[in-house]
């Protein structure tokens, strides 16, 4: 190995390691009603944002049918009844994460989640008193929601019963759930209290680390569901005084006082400020005076690319963006999520969920999704219908093997080892590449990629209206024609993220 490749070898891995030691957990979502939206979709995004070492599996588990009596295990030790035969998903898993996985199902029930914690005592304190039985739920209540849910708001009353009989595991986590019709946002807290709250059809609601819930009345069960007891616990636990004349708020009264510069000095989230400053189109007066609302009005109605340039966003053009027009290096490297950076160092995945209503599931909804940071990858079309992803974006191991929740939390090691076979490495080498000269690199690099989602959004209705007509004919056909199409628009991106690669390292590098 020649000196040039060696210092690229070395500069590279380095980059991977500092990457590796920030412990980040900020994930992100924009979450968009039907009638907020050009095409009448329900527009669901999200961006997976962990730090340490990652891997992403992403491959279709089946309808999986199972004998009377087999039980599902949760992480902690408790149990359920699985049911005889359970839905198929499309499933990202990230492993060794509690809390981070993305699924949507076979009926486009879609689902994610995002930190958010709330005001509790300790879970041992909880198991004394009985708010956490049979060691309680965590991990398993997404996967149980996807393999159970026909809609979002079953999905929604499928994690409360399971939150209301074992208690929930972590300090505070809140769900995504959306379908064709509807979305759904549940906050829940540790122990057996939880709320949700619709999203409004013609609103948007931005969703990050920071619980959004405000005013509730479960009187309203079109608009909201929750524990029957939310606001008598709070008034127990002396974090709501109804004699003060203030309505219930759920936010003030769960949340725990943010600790963040931008929070103290402004009053709210950055992330959550700036995502409502995009959709509207409108800069919000900082500081905030009370809490940002739950929902707002776009300026325009979304599509998915206006979902996914949300996602992509570095506070360009603000007072908070510190790199200057890039020309002080690579906003991950000089910003976090705390700055309000919506995309940043610690973006494994972003998906945009395309919910349609006036088609089959099969093609109606669509799981769009980027391996690593969205600006420096390519959006690609998985369609509900596909029956499998290619070996490249998962690992070589059965699904049952796969399914079992030991092996999410204990799999082979070599999988978090740099491997340029898989996808994951593979676009996560490129985001490497182009953080090194981030000003230079980008201007490479996104124009590629908007030019390959272009030709995706132009082959949208071609590809639809072809596979709607064998739909009609035959499903099965439909669906091998579905899983041909996404399998060789995603392996095409990673041949062009490869020669990307390799163009980036001799410009640097030299051949």
């Amino acid at each position: 190995m020649n000196i040039k490749k060696l210092l690229f070898v070395i500069i590279v891995s380095f980059v991977f390691v500092i990457f590796s030691t920030f412990q980040l957990f900020s994930c992100f979502a924009v979450v968009a009603g039907k009638n907020a939206t050009k095409d009448g979709s329900v527009l669901f995004g999200h961006s997976e944002l962990n730090g340490g070492k990652r891997f992403l599996n992403f491959r279709v588990i089946p309808r999986i049918k199972h004998k009377p009596g087999t039980l599902v295990k949760f992480y902690y030790g408790g149990t359920i009844t699985e049911l005889i035969e359970t839905n198929s998903f499309i499933w990202s898993e990230n492993f060794k994460s509690r809390g981070s996985d993305s699924y949507i199902n076979e009926y486009g029930v879609a689902c994610a989640s995002d930190g958010t914690h709330t005001k509790e005592d300790s879970r041992e304190e909880l198991i004394r008193r009985g708010d956490i039985k049979n060691e309680g739920i965590g991990y398993m209540l997404r996967r149980i929601i996807a393999q159970r849910a026909r809609t979002a708001r079953q999905g929604v009353l499928i994690a409360g019963d399971l939150i209301k009989k074992f208690g929930y595991n972590f300090s505070g986590v809140t769900l995504t759930i959306a379908d064709p019709n509807e979305a759904w946002i549940l906050s829940m807290v540790m122990g057996k209290h939880w709320v949700a709250q619709r999203v409004p059809d013609d609103e948007v609601v931005i969703v990050s680390n920071v619980n959004l819930i405000n005013e509730i009345d479960l009187k309203d069960k079109k608009n909201f569901l929750g524990s029957k007891d939310i606001i008598d616990y709070a008034i127990k636990r002396g974090w709501y005084n109804p004699k003060q004349g203030k309505p219930f708020n759920f936010q003030d009264a769960y949340s725990y006082p943010s600790r963040n510069k931008f929070y103290k000095k402004y009053r709210c989230d950055s992330r959550q400020w700036r995502g409502q400053c995009l959709v509207t189109e409108k800069y919000i007066q900082l500081p905030i005076k009370g809490n940002l609302p739950f929902s707002v009005k776009p300026a325009h109605k979304l599509c998915v690319e206006d979902i996914r340039n949300i996602l992509s966003d570095h506070l360009e053009g603000t007072e908070f963006d510190k790199s200057n027009g890039y020309k002080l290096g690579s906003p991950h490297k000089l910003m976090t999520s705390a700055d309000g950076m919506i995309c940043n160092r610690a973006n494994q995945e972003i998906a945009v969920f395309q919910l349609r209503n006036w088609m089959p599931p099969e093609l109606g909804c669509i799981y769009w999704r980027t391996t690593a940071a969205s600006c420096s990858s390519v959006l690609t079309p998985w369609y509900l219908g596909i029956t499998n992803t290619p070996d490249i974006y998962h690992i070589p191991v059965d699904i049952e093997e796969n399914l079992k929740v030991g092996f999410h939390f204990n799999p082979p090691e070599e999988i978090f080892e740099y491997n340029p076979k898989y996808a994951f490495w593979i676009f996560n080498s490129l985001e490497s590449l182009v953080d090194l000269d981030y000003a230079k690199n980008i201007n490479k690099v996104r124009p590629i990629w908007k030019d390959y989602e272009k030709k995706e959004y132009e082959m949208q209705s071609i590809v639809e209206n072809a596979a709607l007509n064998l739909f009609k004919k035959d499903k099965n056909l439909c669906k091998k024609f579905l899983t041909i199409y996404s399998n060789a628009i995603a392996l095409n991106a990673v041949k062009i993220a490869k020669k990307l690669i390799n163009d980036l390292r001799t410009d640097l590098y030299g051949p």
